[in-house]
């Protein structure tokens, strides 16, 4: 999406070594793939920043994304994901128009846009959310997922979240954590996190907690090996309780450790912590 943090991914993936194109039209991507292939080696890896500037997008970028896998490329989609409300807070604060805005307004530029993309945020292997996150948070993200030189069989996101503070739109699989006791309502607990071990410990003395972990680990390794054997490599795991800091942090914390013993990388993320 226009707003979303392209130009701060393109610039994070060029730190990383990436050979980064910007606004290239999606047509001319196989070529600029076998101009690399061409490079002996001195571009290994290619990023291609394709947004609505370039006319007839949505054609053009999935018939060119089918010759790059008939060509035995391998390639990932990653979607820059972020909510009107804060689509409009950066249009306004730069003081320039949506691109597909015409003589509408922001918003009207932004539903187009989002009816245009909608076919390729569903088939994207990342989807990232940046309505919550600042350049930093960003850059680390795009770290998180990117920075590796050998690409594994499967990378997973761990994401607590508070329910109060909205779904991530961003999220493979929600899991729902409120059926155990708040930590909220005990006095001494209620200014910790789930990363104290006294919250974590009394979250997973609860009746249930242990066994639901348990069971939740052995779909994700189901889960997991279906995602291999489809080919897509990223998957994000949304943990959610009612405020995003004691329960939810304390499973997310658990099941990042099941994933990463059964060898998937994993990086954990707390949306919410300490927005109280």
């Amino acid at each position: 999406m226009s707003g979303a943090g392209r130009s701060t991914a393109a610039k994070c993936l060029e730190d990383l070594g990436w050979f980064v194109v910007d606004n290239l039209p999606p047509a001319l991507i196989p070529t600029m793939v076998d101009l690399g292939a061409r490079s002996q080696g001195a571009v290994p890896r290619i990023a291609v920043v394709v947004d609505v500037r370039g006319r007839r997008f949505f054609d053009n970028l999935r018939q060119s994304l089918a010759d790059l896998a008939s060509g035995g490329v391998r390639h990932r989609v990653l979607f820059l994901e972020a909510s009107d409300e804060a689509l409009v807070r950066r249009f306004e604060s730069v003081r320039r128009p949506h691109p597909l805005q015409g003589d509408g307004r922001i918003v009207d530029g932004i539903a187009r846009e989002r009816d245009l993309l909608r076919e390729l945020r569903g088939e994207a292997d990342l989807v990232i959310d940046t309505s919550a996150l600042n350049v930093h948070e960003l850059r680390a993200k795009m770290d998180a997922q990117f920075a590796g030189g050998e690409e594994p069989e499967l990378r997973a996101t761990v994401m607590s979240f508070g329910f109060k503070y909205g779904l991530p739109v961003d999220a493979d699989l929600v899991v729902d954590c409120r059926f155990l006791p708040n930590p909220h309502w005990v006095p001494e607990l209620r200014p910790h996190t789930g990363l104290d071990d006294e919250v974590s410990r009394y979250v997973f003395d609860q009746p249930g907690a242990k066994e639901f972990l348990d069971r939740y680990a052995e779909l994700l390794r189901i889960v997991a090996a279906g995602y291999r054997r489809e080919g897509k490599r990223y998957v994000t795991i949304a943990v959610g309780c009612t405020g995003g800091k004691h329960r939810s942090v304390a499973m997310s914390e658990g099941l990042s450790r099941r994933l990463m013993a059964d060898g998937v990388e994993t990086v954990v993320v707390h949306r919410d912590m300490g927005r109280e």
